[in-house]
């Protein structure tokens, strides 16, 4: 359940206050992550009235967690597959991240999970001079990417199941890089008139 409206607003202010306040060459982020698994999520389909509408399932699931980040101004991605997330996956994700904007600070919004808030990531952040700004409490919504994973989930994984975890994180990857930014941006949110980040 995500904070109360008074204390959620109070924060989303001083988030917007942080950004506002950030000097040039300074990169904003969302930063978020998902899973993957094998068995398919089950969306609205098609189907033969009257008869339930057949999904093939190999009976073996697997997982994989993707990580991944939108930048606010360009709408360029960054994912990373992983198989769990843990505090070394996403300090695995940092370094990346880092490489990717070098010369350029970069402010994360991300949400507190046990992987983020780990001493040993905050300091490895704060090493390669990227700033934390945690989200609201059991709000995904405030999180564009986490708009961004349910577009993707929709368009390949749905409903179907793929021969292996690898091929299914390789194509959803590749699906969410093929858009154009304007478009990522869009389901993500972020050019809404109602975006909560706006001025």
């Amino acid at each position: 359940m995500c904070w109360p409206p008074i204390r959620r607003k109070r924060k989303k202010r001083q988030i917007r206050q942080e950004i506002q306040g950030l000097p040039g060459r300074w990169v904003k982020l969302f930063e978020d992550e998902t899973d993957l698994l094998l068995f398919p999520p089950l969306r609205a389909a098609w189907g033969v009235r009257g008869q339930p509408h057949e999904v093939l399932i190999s009976g073996r699931n697997a997982r994989r967690v993707i990580f991944g980040t939108i930048n606010l101004t360009t709408g360029h991605r960054l994912f990373l597959a992983r198989k769990r997330q843990r505090g070394e996956d996403f300090r695995a994700f940092l370094p990346m991240i880092h490489s990717h904007y070098r010369g350029w600070n970069v402010a994360l919004l991300l949400d507190e999970d046990s992987s983020h808030t780990a001493q040993d990531s905050q300091d490895l952040a704060a090493e390669l001079g990227m700033k934390l700004l945690w989200l609201p409490k059991r709000c995904p919504k405030l999180n564009g990417m986490d708009h961004l994973w349910g577009h993707g989930k929709d368009h390949m994984c749905a409903n179907k199941q793929y021969e292996d975890i690898d091929g299914e994180s390789k194509r959803f990857i590749r699906y969410l890089k093929g858009l154009s930014n304007e478009e990522a941006l869009r389901q993500a949110g972020i050019l809404s008139e109602n975006f909560w980040l706006r001025v």
